[in-house]
């Protein structure tokens, strides 16, 4: 399912290898991430996810495969690749007693951005993300959202092509992150390509022009959200009975069902057609040889379906990824 265009790719993986001992942690995985995209890589924890992001951000060495950012090989070009990317990882790493303004403009002058250039563009930043008004606050006052918004906007201080965002959501209340993929979405519309991981599927599904999922050191499937939500089927139907085993076996013969895959408790089927008009088939065919239906429920397939479906796993359920004590930031273009 993977469409994106070798020459419009702004991140290219090919054939890319690691292992830890003779464990291998990423095996022969090829992607590509457009220009201009939000793009969710997403994986259960132990996938190799992370060690991809730390290839691509140069944190770890290549082994084997090819690896471009921004034009630059990850291996022989790792200074330009750094000028071209900003990071802002899960861990929260401002100081504590700098205001607002002050971080960024530290940032700034880090980089040697000239006065006139680095005043424009924290004052543009500021209001980009909302801070405008918190510019002289001290940022121990600031609440976890404003602390993730300035961490994003001191990742934007030297225009980087690509923003890496590795669960800039995590720990904020629902509201708070609603507001929080409306600034990713203003970044995103300056220009700057967005690599996404999260353990929040709707955040993937809101949020991504496309997904890949891995898992086992391997890419599973990339696509749109609905051409991933279109593999699973029309409709899901979640079912559980006095025989679950007999059941499955009976309900594999019905000409709609897609597939069927089995949950601690019951089953759900995968069907090619309107649920509610397969439903009365199902009913009478399990009824028919005197299956009690315990529970049914009819649901659209949403993206926590489909990462079940592609890895077995439920993503929302293993807790977020350790954290991180690197930390690299965007330099200058």
């Amino acid at each position: 399912m993977e469409n994106a265009d070798p020459g419009q790719a702004i991140i290219c993986v090919e054939n890319l290898e690691h292992a830890y001992g003779d464990f291998r942690a990423v095996d022969n995985i090829s992607f590509l991430v457009k220009k201009g995209e939000i793009f969710s890589f997403l994986g259960p924890n132990g996938a190799g996810k992370s060690t991809v992001i730390n290839i691509l951000i140069t944190l770890l060495a290549r082994q084997k495969g090819k690896a471009v950012v921004a034009g630059y090989d990850v291996s022989t070009q790792p200074q330009q690749v750094r000028e071209s990317i900003g990071i802002v990882f899960q861990d929260i790493t401002l100081d504590r007693d700098m205001t607002v303004r002050e971080i960024l403009e530290f940032h700034g002058r880090l980089y040697n951005m000239p006065d006139a250039e680095r005043k424009a563009r924290i004052d543009e930043l500021l209001q980009l993300v909302q801070l405008d008004t918190k510019k002289d606050d001290l940022t121990k006052r600031l609440s976890g959202g404003m602390k993730r918004r300035l961490e994003i906007s001191r990742g934007l201080m030297t225009r980087p092509t690509v923003l890496f965002l590795d669960e800039p959501t995590i720990g904020l209340d629902p509201q708070t992150r609603m507001r929080m993929w409306e600034y990713i979405r203003n970044v995103n519309n300056e220009g700057t390509t967005i690599f996404l991981t999260t353990h929040y599927m709707d955040e993937a599904d809101q949020l991504s022009d496309r997904i890949s999922i891995i898992d086992h050191g391997k890419i599973i499937i990339t696509g749109t959200s609905g051409e991933l939500k279109n593999t699973l089927g029309r409709d899901l139907i979640y079912l559980e009975t006095d025989n679950n085993d007999a059941a499955t076996r009976l309900l594999k013969s019905v000409a709609a069902v897609r597939d069927i895959k089995q949950k601690p408790e019951g089953f759900v089927l995968l069907v090619s057609e309107d649920g509610t008009r397969v439903l009365p088939t199902i009913i009478d065919t399990l009824r028919n040889k005197g299956i009690e239906i315990a529970t049914i429920n009819l649901k659209k397939p949403t993206m926590d379906d489909v990462f079940v479906f592609y890895t077995g796993k439920e993503l929302r359920d293993e807790g977020a990824a350790p954290t991180r004590a690197l930390h690299l930031r965007a330099g200058r273009r």
